[in-house]
């Protein structure tokens, strides 16, 4: 991602073409929030919670009834490493390093999360660039050359067509990061039109596998975003394909590359060309459907022939930075239109929910084209993570990756001094607070459900492990501007009042950890129960602030909790 003719290498630059969610779809969300289908969730009295409007004292006029067993309508059982990244490839050494000097600051950003949840975030290390990746035995000690990128071919590659270049070195970051699982991409975009391409796979396969091994890779990709590979998809990085471009063609070129590449795992690391240990994501669509490559086409026509598609995946983004209108409070600070984006995804899943595959959205975020300063970098977007992780959650998605790249402006972390500084970014509170509320899913069994709200600005959600109730999470996206401009005192803060009713409930008290910061528009200044991440405190070790509360609790009062929350924060009751 990156700006429309002269991005910076690794960034993909597309144009993202919204898709009209139908009406059938708009009446069955507006449905569900108004009576609370799906949840098992009651509201008691005339009004909602969140009828107290932005800005009020926060009384409360009505109460939420949370079932205190699992309703039958709550997720699935929430898959190990539900909270985790996805990192641009020619990127990736800036984030993990290399053996001599690993990044430690990224490591303990990583270990946090997998402290929370009891496995460190899965990595996927693919994007636009892995399809332009050309790997070049002289670079003995570079990771990866981007002078190349956007240079037009007067070599091995087709007219028109840049690149970059990968060495030995670039394997080296696979080692850097202690007890993490990555997916490794190969280039399926070069592979397909030309010699160099194809040669440049097969190279990588055997230092690829041996880099990966011991437990250090989850499954493989090959080709990113092929949908997109066409001329008749302008919004791609670069045109990959010039004759006609269609499912069988897709299908047949895929079949052969990774029978290869397989062929090649067999010879150089055996243990890992096994029916267990081997296997791909796929098939990374951008869009999805187009005209030319569709879901139901590509299946088909014998995508998973073979039987080894591990995990079926998707890439979703919000809207794009060349959308019009876009705004923090109207596209991210908006639940329904998170609702919206991932229905999308869904509609595809439940076509494929019988091949019994589980549905992953391997490459996300807010904006495409790297984000827009103002919007993804700000706390809002943190408010926006929190939400767009558990509702893709209570929605069986196995797995979210936040996708990550050097200067982009919705990173949770700056790995790197580069263009910008080195640094924790808002959105990574946002997956903090997620994983705060999903919890260790390794320890017990987790499930969470939706808790219907009436208003587009606010979210809640309740935990379950081991079957009963332990969490419950309210965001409040109203936003609430702390730079506003041209005024030297900012305008008072409003908050709302949440009533639960409890059932059963044994506790006499409960925890409330707070996301918080001086408000949405916020870079910095951002905690979340009291504790912040930032590089300069103790490079994303967590440290305990003093001027921000925690440890807060509230009474229970005849089974009712009563939490006020201000606009533009988020709060999670603990009742266990």
């Amino acid at each position: 991602m990156g700006t429309p003719r002269t991005p910076a290498p690794g960034r993909k630059f597309k144009r993202r073409t919204f898709l009209i969610v139908s009406i059938c779809i708009a009446l069955m969300v507006a449905i569900a929030l108004a009576i609370g289908l799906g949840v098992g969730l009651t509201r008691g009295g005339h009004n909602s919670a969140s009828s107290v409007s932005s800005g009020s004292n926060g009384s409360p006029t009505s109460s939420i009834i949370v079932n205190n067993v699992v309703p039958p309508t709550a997720s699935q059982p929430i898959p190990e490493a539900f909270i985790s990244f996805a990192i641009d490839f020619g990127h990736f050494p800036d984030f993990a390093g290399n053996l001599s000097t690993p990044n430690t600051f990224s490591n303990n950003l990583l270990n946090n999360i997998g402290n929370l949840t009891g496995t460190k975030p899965y990595i996927r290390v693919g994007g636009t660039s892995a399809d332009e990746a050309l790997y070049n035995v002289s670079l003995q000690t570079t990771a990866v050359n981007r002078t190349t990128r956007n240079k037009r071919s007067t070599g091995p590659l087709p007219d028109g067509i840049s690149s970059i270049e990968i060495g030995n070195a670039f394997f080296e970051s696979y080692g850097t990061w202690p007890d993490t699982k990555y997916t490794h991409a190969f280039s399926l975009g070069l592979a397909g039109i030309c010699a160099a391409g194809w040669s440049s796979l097969l190279a990588t396969v055997p230092i690829a596998c041996k880099a990966l091994g011991n437990g250090k890779l989850l499954w493989w990709e090959y080709g990113n975003e092929p949908d997109l590979y066409s001329n008749s998809n302008p919004g791609g990085p670069q045109q990959l394909r010039f004759g006609p471009w269609g499912d069988s063609q897709y299908v047949s070129q895929w079949q052969n590359g990774t029978r290869q590449i397989k062929e090649v795992l067999a010879q150089a690391c055996p243990d890992m060309a096994t029916a267990d240990a081997y296997g791909y994501i796929a098939p990374s669509f951008w869009l999805p459907d187009n005209n030319e490559l569709t879901i139901a086409g590509t299946f088909s026509s014998g995508l998973n022939a073979d039987n080894d598609i591990k995990l079926i995946s998707f890439h979703n983004y919000i809207a794009s930075t060349s959308d019009p209108g876009i705004s923090l409070q109207g596209t991210l600070l908006n639940h329904t239109n998170t609702i919206q984006s991932i229905a999308q995804q869904l509609d595809q899943y439940t076509f494929l929910a019988n091949t019994g595959i589980p549905f992953v959205i391997s490459e996300t975020n807010s904006l495409s084209d790297i984000g827009t300063p103002g919007i993804s970098d700000t706390f809002g977007a943190a408010l926006w993570t929190m939400d767009y992780n558990l509702w893709s959650a209570s929605q069986n998605i196995s797995r979210v990756h936040m996708q990550q790249g050097t200067d982009f402006y919705y990173n949770a972390w700056q790995p790197i001094q580069a263009n910008m500084a080195i640094a924790t970014k808002p959105p990574y509170y946002g997956s903090i607070a997620a994983a705060a509320m999903l919890g260790d899913s390794t320890a017990s069994e987790v499930k969470i459900a939706n808790i219907p709200l009436t208003s587009s600005t606010e979210a809640a959600y309740a935990t379950y492990v081991d079957g009963k109730l332990a969490r419950i999470a309210v965001i409040n996206m109203q936003g609430y501007n702390a730079t506003e401009s041209g005024l030297q005192t900012p305008p008072p803060r409003g908050q709302l009042s949440y009533v639960f009713s409890i059932p059963q409930v044994a506790s006499t008290s409960v925890g409330v950890r707070r996301l918080i910061a001086n408000g949405s528009d916020s870079v910095s200044g951002i905690s979340f129960d009291g504790y912040s991440y930032a590089y300069e405190l103790q490079q994303g070790v967590p440290v305990l602030l003093g001027n921000v509360t925690t440890g807060e609790t509230i009474s229970v009062s005849s089974g009712t909790v009563t939490v006020q929350v201000m606009d533009s924060s988020a709060v999670i009751l603990d009742l266990t």
